[in-house]
């Protein structure tokens, strides 16, 4: 695939894995499945895809040297500076214009830097399958949709259309739709119409500029400005300008839901958003008693509970369900079923002051 580039998104701030999670350490840098950080498996993966020389990744300035810690093979050219984190489009939208003048008719593999895949031969088959596709329909933009395995009230959805072409397992898509109450996660898993939206996609790089053009032109306008000064003395100030007037917008809000020509591609390769510590409970390996322990535990009377400590001794008695994270200045313990709340802590932090802690 000498005409692909992969984008590694790795700019974000993972809050919902406090107090491991932090702001000059998020979750992307964390090993919450054996040695390998989530960044590490996720550009390492793709070595059976690409050459390393085609494997770029974007990110904030404080977050460099901790990539550059943990992919030292990278090349330093590949690294795209993001000024501030906007979400997705902004983020793919600045890649694009790297990505073009490196080549300028890539066909661009991206991806966020935090999931997991414990496929990956299978995975390797699906990027190249769409690959494929954008390269006989380069106006096409491809993303993965993941088979669901249950009625999951925490992804996004994508609604499958009609049969794209003679592909097997690529389909129009009809629609996104948001995180889903229980009830709507039931009617979409019973339907058999509805695939997990990985956040992975395939794109021809003029296509998704185009697309940027016509769907989001507040942003074309300071794509325009800062591609005028790509590579020349310019670039960071007319960048972190520009950038500083962005509001935050997801890819699929900005572009995917207006565009027509818009391709899911069914996949199944062992995927995971690993979106909270009660995704980590679930994905992980457990004892005789339902328990995930790393590091050094005592228990008596605990089942089905997630227990994490670094350098202390652990000692627990008599719960269940439970996620339990111990750092060097932080305690978590929430039931199991609320770790999607441990956001919360991080924000009523950061409201009162407590900066330290994050």
């Amino acid at each position: 695939m000498e005409d692909t580039k992969v984008l590694v998104m790795a700019g974000g701030a993972g809050t919902r894995f406090w107090p491991k999670s932090r702001r000059l350490f998020p979750k992307q840098f964390l090993s919450l499945f054996g040695d390998q950080s989530m960044l590490q498996m996720t550009a390492n993966r793709f070595l059976k895809c690409v050459d390393a020389d085609d494997v770029m990744v974007v990110s904030t300035d404080f977050q460099t040297p901790l990539i550059r810690e943990q992919l030292p093979w990278i090349n330093q050219e590949n690294l795209i500076r993001e000024p501030v984190g906007r979400n997705t489009a902004p983020c793919i939208a600045l890649s694009a214009l790297h990505i073009r003048k490196k080549n300028p008719n890539a066909i661009m593999v991206v991806t966020p830097a935090d999931h997991l895949i414990t496929e990956t031969d299978r995975f390797s088959e699906i990027i190249a399958k769409g690959v494929k596709i954008v390269r006989e329909n380069p106006l096409s933009l491809v993303t993965l949709g993941i088979e669901p395995r249950y009625p999951a009230t925490s992804y996004g959805y994508i609604q499958k259309g009609d049969t794209f072409n003679s592909t097997g397992g690529a389909y129009h898509v009809r629609t996104f739709a948001e995180k889903p109450d229980r009830e709507t996660a039931d009617k979409f898993y019973e339907t058999k119409e509805f695939l997990w939206n990985s956040g992975i996609f395939i794109w021809n790089v003029n296509t998704i500029l185009d697309a940027f053009e016509e769907f989001m032109p507040d942003l074309w306008q300071a794509l325009e400005r800062i591609n005028a000064n790509l590579g020349n003395p310019q670039e960071e100030k007319v960048t972190n300008e520009e950038y500083s007037k962005l509001l935050g917008q997801s890819i699929d809000y900005g572009v995917l839901e207006h565009a027509s020509q818009v391709v899911v591609l069914e996949a199944d390769f062992g995927w995971s958003d690993v979106g909270s510590w009660e995704e980590v409970y679930n994905i992980s390996d457990k004892d005789e008693n339902g328990n995930v322990v790393k590091g050094e535990a005592v228990l008596k009377d605990v089942s089905n509970t997630l227990i994490e400590s670094t350098g202390r001794q652990v000692s627990v008695i008599g719960v269940k369900d439970l996620i339990i994270v111990d750092s060097d200045d932080a305690l978590l313990i929430c039931n199991r079923e609320r770790s999607q709340d441990v956001k919360w802590v991080t924000e009523h932090l950061r409201q009162n002051g407590s900066e330290k802690y994050l």
